[in-house]
């Protein structure tokens, strides 16, 4: 741009010089020192241009720089207000979580009744990468207080934290591990409208306590769950273990109860597990009972294979048992609680959010199998389950019952819908 401007002063200069040459020819030729004041005089004109010209470009040149500069930190805000948002939008959606399942029933026979059985809401907070909480509260039967038939619980809530890459410590009221329905029992999650009676009656789920849980993996397909918690309180119950379950609301804990688990993924979609529990005493030292220590082995098989492009095959098969020692538990039967359930099932997706299954179960049970009485409860579900996507299900069975106590069976057919998000 300078050279620009100075070869265009140079030639307005030449132009000028040949004017005045040729006014110059018509007029006295002009003497030899005005010839070298006019060329010192031009040369001090041609340096004022080319500083006034090196002024301008180099403040246009500046003013470039300064725009570039601008430009620049107006993209870095621009990108630093993006990772604001996306920071911002993973934080909502990831930190802390909400989710639940409901399930409305519908049981046929003698009962004849319909129920939203449960409305369970989940709340999770993630801290940082190793610490998190998980909750759940549960209203079951639709409506609870006082002289209602449903009731509120919190069922968990507790802090689960990260000791190292395969292992982690839990804190608070936290599910029992044990069986295959104790911890994962949204209704998408198995078949039939009722959870089965041998976990309901034996396990007994859903079963919560608090303490501390450490668990672990010791491979890739073995893991385990060590925990110390409080524990049951039979007391006024004749050792009945379901109503033993003290739900954390200012529960005695006089003695601790310690459970422990390991499971084994032998293959895909095949797992088999096993739990003990020992507490030393189910009364809690005190009470109308006599105190009692007591021990609890379960063991199963959860098995869900693809067996065609589209059709899975499933078992289930559990066995648990407690052992009660107490003298008043072996009089009335009680010293010996057991269960088993058999439950295979097939499969068949029909497409990316649709699938049909179809299953069997027969499960036995006895609260009072320690005595030489045919007490046991036996019972057959056949059903099925329509899944218009994988967390929303349609099932149907019909329940099949032969109990010694004829008065207490209640064939019929169950109805039922369920969710979970």
């Amino acid at each position: 741009m300078t050279r620009k401007l100075l070869k265009t002063t140079a030639s307005a200069l030449a132009i000028t010089f040949a004017f005045s040459a040729t006014g110059a020819l018509a007029q006295d030729m002009p003497s030899k020192e005005e010839m070298w004041k006019m060329i010192q005089q031009q040369q001090e004109q041609i340096k004022k241009l080319e500083a006034i010209v090196g002024v301008t470009t180099q403040k246009v040149e500046e003013t470039a720089v300064k725009v570039a500069e601008t430009e620049k930190k107006v993209e870095a805000t621009g990108a630093a207000l993006d990772n604001v948002a996306v920071t911002a939008s993973a934080g909502s959606t990831s930190a802390t979580t909400i989710g639940g399942y409901t399930e409305l029933h519908y049981n046929g026979g003698d009962a004849d009744q319909i129920d939203l059985h449960r409305f369970v809401l989940f709340l999770g907070h993630e801290f940082n990468d190793n610490i998190r909480f998980f909750s759940e509260l549960e209203v079951e039967h639709s409506i609870a207080g006082e002289g209602q038939v449903g009731e509120v619980e919190l069922e968990q809530a507790y802090v689960e934290m990260d000791l190292n890459e395969n292992t982690r410590v839990s804190v608070g009221q936290i599910l029992i591990p044990v069986g295959i329905l104790n911890e994962t029992h949204e209704p998408p999650t198995f078949y039939g409208v009722e959870r089965n009676n041998v976990e309901k009656n034996i396990v007994p789920a859903t079963w919560w306590e608090a303490g501390v849980k450490l668990s672990g993996n010791l491979t890739e397909s073995f893991s385990y769950d060590l925990m110390m918690h409080s524990g049951l309180d039979t007391t006024g119950a004749g050792y009945k273990i379901r109503s033993g379950r003290q739900k954390v609301g200012k529960a005695p804990w006089k003695n601790t109860a310690f459970t422990a688990r390991a499971s084994w993924q032998a293959m895909p979609g095949v797992e088999f597990a096993g739990t003990f529990q020992y507490q030393d005493d189910i009364t809690q030292s005190g009470g109308l009972d006599q105190s009692a220590s007591a021990t609890l082995f379960e063991a199963h098989a959860n098995v869900e294979r693809a067996v065609s492009d589209n059709g899975t095959f499933g078992l289930r098969a559990l066995f648990a048992q407690w052992n009660v020692n107490a003298d008043q538990a072996d009089l009335l039967g009680r010293d010996t609680q057991r269960g088993w359930y058999i439950e295979p099932s097939y499969k068949i997706t029909l497409d990316d959010q649709n699938a049909v299954g179809f299953f069997a179960r027969y499960s036995v049970w006895d609260n009072e199998a320690g005595d030489s009485i045919d007490s046991a409860y036996k019972q057959t579900n056949f059903g099925v389950n329509y899944w218009p996507h994988k967390n929303v299900v349609l099932k149907m069975d019909y329940q099949v019952d032969s109990f010694a106590s004829e008065s207490k069976e209640d064939n019929r057919l169950n109805l039922g819908v369920g969710l979970y998000f």
